[in-house]
């Protein structure tokens, strides 16, 4: 598969996993930022290789063998980040775009060896489970950040948005996978949300705290 080809099934699960049903190419040219009549060609393509379901005017969605490459290349991207974080020491709003590019590497064996040099890990830097060499990971039951309610409280698992500028603002403010946040009050006329967050009072607004993912306690 070339890089491209890759690109575009990961871009079709990601899709799938966030609910939109039928995936248009339009919604797919979006996601891409492409025009349609491109990702019209390369659904051809990869219907050709048996990798999506593909019928003009109805859609896309993948194969069995579309959901597997999928998994192997978010498998990758995922184990890169948590490398590049653990090992390299860089910050978790840098490792989304080197982690694009090292995704395409083929070696299974490498990546079977970064997988044991890193004890196996579940999640990535940003809370996204990590695929498993046969396809399984773990799924959480998470709830949004602006869905608890008052007095209720929450262990940030996860972001919503993996932006470098979103992961720089949770930076900027201290939060960060791990922490527990407790809902103080929430604003009736714009939802944002006043928390309770190490022992430090913050007002977020509502775009934040729907981005953030928690395992209520």
């Amino acid at each position: 598969m070339t890089h491209s080809e890759e690109n575009y099934i990961k871009a079709i699960f990601h899709l799938g996993l966030e609910g939109v049903g039928v995936i248009s190419t339009n919604a797919l040219a979006e996601r891409m930022e492409t025009k349609p009549s491109s990702v019209t060609d390369m659904m051809r393509r990869l219907s050709e290789k048996g990798l999506v379901n593909y019928k003009k005017y109805q859609g896309v969605s993948l194969t069995d063998l579309g959901t597997k490459m999928a998994l192997s290349i978010i498998r990758k991207h995922r184990l890169w980040e948590v490398f590049l974080v653990e090992k390299l020491d860089f910050n978790w709003d840098e490792v989304h775009e080197i982690a694009e590019q090292l995704e395409h590497i083929e070696s299974e064996k490498l990546i079977d060896k970064l997988d044991e040099l890193l004890n196996y890990p579940k999640f990535d830097p940003h809370g996204d489970p990590i695929p498993g060499k046969n396809g399984e990971f773990l799924e959480r039951d998470n709830l949004l950040l602006s869905q608890l309610s008052i007095g209720s409280t929450g262990i940030c698992v996860g972001v919503k948005d993996s932006s470098a500028v979103f992961l720089r603002f949770l930076d900027k403010n201290k939060i960060a996978l791990g922490n527990e946040i407790k809902i103080l009050d929430k604003e009736e006329f714009d939802n944002s949300l006043h928390i309770l967050v190490d022992q430090r009072e913050l007002h977020l607004s509502q775009q934040i705290a729907n981005n953030l993912y928690v395992k209520k306690i």
